[in-house]
């Protein structure tokens, strides 16, 4: 429980989605003075060359730095060199999580305002001040809390529609879970994540409310605007509950088993090849069966999971369902504090039993 009355609300300072907004970037920093963009490798030679030519049509000076790769105090100190050298005023991140993530730790370091440009919409991370830092070959060190959240988090739908279509998928599957984990944290009175932690705001649970309607009216409708490459209303809205409101709402809601799960299945090597919303689709499966969800929302939970492609097994997660796998999961799982936030004891052997039904239960929908 929280402890104290208090409640709080807390959110990137603006938020713009749109096709063609990634070109009007220059209209958006231009109150900031010079602007240094961090760019995805794997997108730089286009990006870099297009917005090169959008500050130059705005009379404008910018900077870009191609990202290496990896969110690490080697390339953090690496870019930050350049924004000094460069006298930066404002830092923009485009591109994946850890190419947003260094964005955000350098902008920290160095006390500049941030704008956030995601290149899919695959978590919502962009809204949330948070980020995870790793040593330079890859291993997971921590995640840091930003002392300050985003200036600006830009979501241009023209490249979020061109972004590969399980990337798109794994995003619904961390937004599906943001409406189930809310309510569990105002069930058990858990901390949201403002600050050190306060009660949740009727605004935080309305927003998780909207997210699940949104990806319930018009998932499917957004899933078939993806695969022929149009922006659609419905596809915007679903880019937005993947991004804005699912972000939002765990920001401001907090997380339970669904993203509790995701982190016992880091335990076993063959699922780190996996997304982040595919490990939380599993867990909310878990967390359904852990609360005894009404069977009527799991059906239809369930079957949008096999509809859209995320996987709803161990089996599709690469785990071999035997005794100690699982006991893996579980026992990684009931270590961390997220399990904790339902309204109920949590043990071992229940999380072991959640895990082996929901596994089962998968063959009711494939």
């Amino acid at each position: 429980m929280v402890g104290q009355t208090t409640r709080a609300f807390g959110s990137p300072l603006r938020y713009i989605q749109g096709p063609g907004e990634f070109n009007c970037l220059p209209e958006y920093t231009k109150g900031y003075g010079r602007a240094c963009v961090v760019i995805d490798g794997f997108l730089y030679p286009e990006l870099s060359s297009r917005i090169k030519e959008a500050y130059q049509k705005a009379g404008s000076e910018v900077t870009t730095v191609c990202f290496e790769g990896e969110c690490c105090q080697e390339e953090i100190e690496r870019i930050n060199e350049v924004i000094r050298n460069e006298q930066a005023g404002v830092l923009v991140g485009v591109g994946g999580g850890k190419t947003l993530d260094a964005a955000k730790l350098c902008s920290d370091s160095l006390e500049l305002p941030v704008i956030i440009v995601p290149s899919s919409a695959s978590t919502d991370a962009p809204v949330s001040e948070i980020a995870v830092l790793y040593t330079k070959d890859g291993e997971y060190i921590g995640s840091q809390k930003m002392k300050s959240n985003a200036a600006l988090v830009l979501v241009d739908t023209e490249i979020i529609v061109k972004a590969p279509k399980r990337l798109f998928v794994a995003g619904i599957g961390d937004a599906l879970a943001t409406w189930f984990e809310a309510h569990a944290c105002e069930a058990s009175d858990a901390p949201n994540y403002i600050g050190t932690g306060y009660r949740r705001c009727k605004a935080g649970m309305a927003i998780a409310d909207a997210c699940l309607e949104i990806l319930f009216t018009d998932g499917d409708e957004a899933m078939r605007a993806l695969e022929s490459g149009t922006v659609t209303e419905a596809f915007e809205n679903v880019v937005e509950a993947n991004i804005l409101l699912s972000g939002l709402g765990f920001l401001n809601t907090g997380l339970a088993t669904a993203h509790g799960i995701h982190s016992g299945l880091t335990a076993l090597p063959e699922t780190h090849k996996y997304l982040h919303g595919e490990k939380v689709a599993f867990g909310l499966v878990c967390q359904m069966v852990l609360e005894n969800t009404p069977a009527e929302l799991m059906d239809k939970v369930m079957l949008l999971m096999a509809r859209i492609g995320l996987p709803i097994s161990l089996q599709q997660l690469g785990v071999e369902a035997t005794h100690e796998n699982i006991m893996a999961i579980a026992q990684k799982t009931v270590e961390g504090p997220l399990v904790h936030h339902e309204n109920f004891p949590v043990d071992l052997d229940l999380v072991y039993n959640a895990i082996v039904m929901a596994d089962k239960l998968a063959d009711k929908y494939k």
